[in-house]
């Protein structure tokens, strides 16, 4: 004789003689109920974040607080936030709480542009620490970027960039030497080097070859954009070119991961 089901109080029965499959379809509602219960929490807290009522900077409640307020788990609210997290809607400061965060700074790929113009483009304040401005002899990559010999003197400057004065990106960039000894001659501290290259040296930047690739902070990069080491972080090389195809600024860009992402239109070719 086959088996029969009937259903009874929300469970699927079967009359095997064994419990096997109420306790699935228990475990199934159980982790739908769990998935719909941390999903509102969620949607709730992202709400306030993008109405204003939390703003960059708030803290938000404490555990027990949400536990009370939507009559949850803590498990429940732990998940919840660390969705939020994942969004980049929070940030978590180890011993002081769970703290809305600034939201990402996002930056079109469409036009060679620089620091300083982004953020302005943006509304945002930029300014430069510089940490070297130094004669060096070019390594093969430098060399094959700047169509140089290996081992000939180049000029590279290193700078953290920041934006209403948080670190966003650690630069390091590599210049023919003559051009290099007049711009360093320069406040880089508040003059852009592409600024300088088109408007005090008529040397005017056409294009570029651009290589974004996601790594891990190392040490050094690390402490300047103030992350922890092996955070990750967008690495970027950029070679920028002037008329006749002559490259005369090879750079590598370190942005922090947490704070910006990178945006581009595409366009499909038509079918053949």
């Amino acid at each position: 004789m086959p088996d029969t089901t009937a259903w009874k109080t929300g469970r699927y029965l079967r009359r095997t003689g064994s419990g096997e499959h109420i306790r699935r379809y228990n475990v199934l509602m159980s982790a739908a109920h769990d998935s719909l219960l941390y999903a509102r929490v969620e949607t709730v807290l992202a709400g306030e974040i993008s109405d204003g009522d939390l703003r960059v900077g708030d803290q938000l409640p404490t555990e027990d607080s949400l536990i009370a307020r939507f009559g949850v788990s803590r498990i429940t609210v732990r998940r919840a936030i660390q969705n939020l997290v994942s969004r980049g809607l929070v940030e978590i400061r180890r011993g002081r709480g769970t703290f809305v965060a600034a939201p990402k700074i996002t930056q079109d790929l469409k036009e060679l542009s620089g620091f300083v113009e982004d953020m302005h483009a943006l509304g945002r304040k930029p300014t430069a620490r510089v940490i070297a401005k130094e004669i060096v002899t070019a390594t093969a990559t430098v060399a094959r970027q700047l169509a140089l010999t290996r081992g000939e003197r180049v000029v590279r400057i290193r700078r953290v960039r920041l934006a209403d004065g948080v670190p966003l990106s650690f630069d390091e960039t590599y210049l023919p030497l003559e051009i290099g000894k007049k711009i360093i001659t320069n406040n880089l501290k508040i003059e852009p080097i592409f600024s300088l290259l088109e408007r005090k040296y008529d040397i005017p930047l056409i294009e570029a070859e651009y290589q974004l690739d996601a790594v891990a902070a190392e040490n050094e990069v690390a402490r300047a954009l103030k992350v922890k080491p092996q955070s990750p972080i967008f690495r970027i090389e950029r070679t920028s070119y002037s008329i006749g195809n002559r490259p005369v600024d090879y750079e590598t860009l370190y942005y922090r991961g947490d704070l910006v992402r990178f945006v581009t239109r595409l366009v499909r070719k038509p079918s053949r």
